[in-house]
């Protein structure tokens, strides 16, 4: 067929396009190929040996989990010390609970031995009180001091003992001798001391020396509520304990 003008029309066909995307593919393919023989060649030329490397690979696993296994072997064994410091915490405690029972009961039994002893040396029929013990110690403050005194049961101990106690310090101020009693030492707070007990009993009163007084000798008179009981009077030498 002719066109208008008498020349033949002009037709564009296309010849295997499939074998040119074939031929392209084949192309990237071979390049790839080409780069990855070269990437090898470059680093087997740089000294790198792929089985040397797979097996450093394989020897730092194994030695990774070496580590991993000695790691959790110390784990172990701080978990079993922590166990241990807990379980010592607690055998010390128990100790010390202990130890403040036995105190205790020491302290129970030294006070019952401290009675028959007295029972013991003033005999079984006197009745009264003794005085077992006197400590004095500084106090925080110039001219202030702490007076420790222990009255003991000197007969048995049928019944409660009761009664009251008479203090007077004797020194000199100025040179001139001075008494003082126990509402001077207190500032008018106390006059006696009462005591009520049936084996032993503590005391620790505290007491304020006028400034300039030098004490020298406490008296100390306890009289027992009981009747045909003959009052204790016993004096001390005013020592001061030495701190230690």
């Amino acid at each position: 067929m002719f066109s208008r003008t008498g020349t033949p029309p002009l037709v564009v066909r296309q010849y295997a396009p499939a074998l040119r995307k074939l031929l392209y593919g084949l192309g990237a393919l071979i390049a790839l190929l080409a780069f990855y023989i070269v990437y090898e060649l470059g680093r087997y030329n740089a000294g790198y040996d792929r089985l040397a490397a797979a097996q450093q690979r394989t020897e730092l696993q194994v030695q990774i989990e070496h580590l991993d296994k000695a790691n959790r072997q110390v784990r172990t064994s701080l978990a079993e010390l922590d166990t241990i410091r807990v379980g010592r915490a607690r055998e010390q405690a128990q100790v010390a609970r202990d130890m403040g029972d036995l105190q205790a009961q020491v302290d129970r039994q030294s006070q019952e031995l401290a009675f028959y002893r007295g029972v013991v040396a003033q005999g079984a029929a006197t009745l009264g009180v003794r005085i077992e013990q006197l400590r004095i110690s500084a106090g925080q403050r110039p001219n202030e001091y702490t007076l420790h005194l222990a009255l003991l049961r000197s007969g048995r101990a049928e019944a409660e003992a009761s009664g009251t106690m008479q203090m007077s310090l004797d020194g000199t101020v100025a040179g001139v001798a001075r008494t003082l009693d126990l509402a001077e030492l207190t500032g008018g707070r106390q006059h006696d001391l009462h005591f009520g007990f049936r084996y032993f009993q503590d005391f620790d009163q505290d007491l304020t020396l006028p400034a300039g007084f030098k004490p020298e000798h406490l008296a100390l008179e306890v009289q027992s509520s009981r009747k045909g009981v003959a009052p204790l009077a016993q004096t001390f030498l005013w020592t001061v304990e030495t701190p230690r």
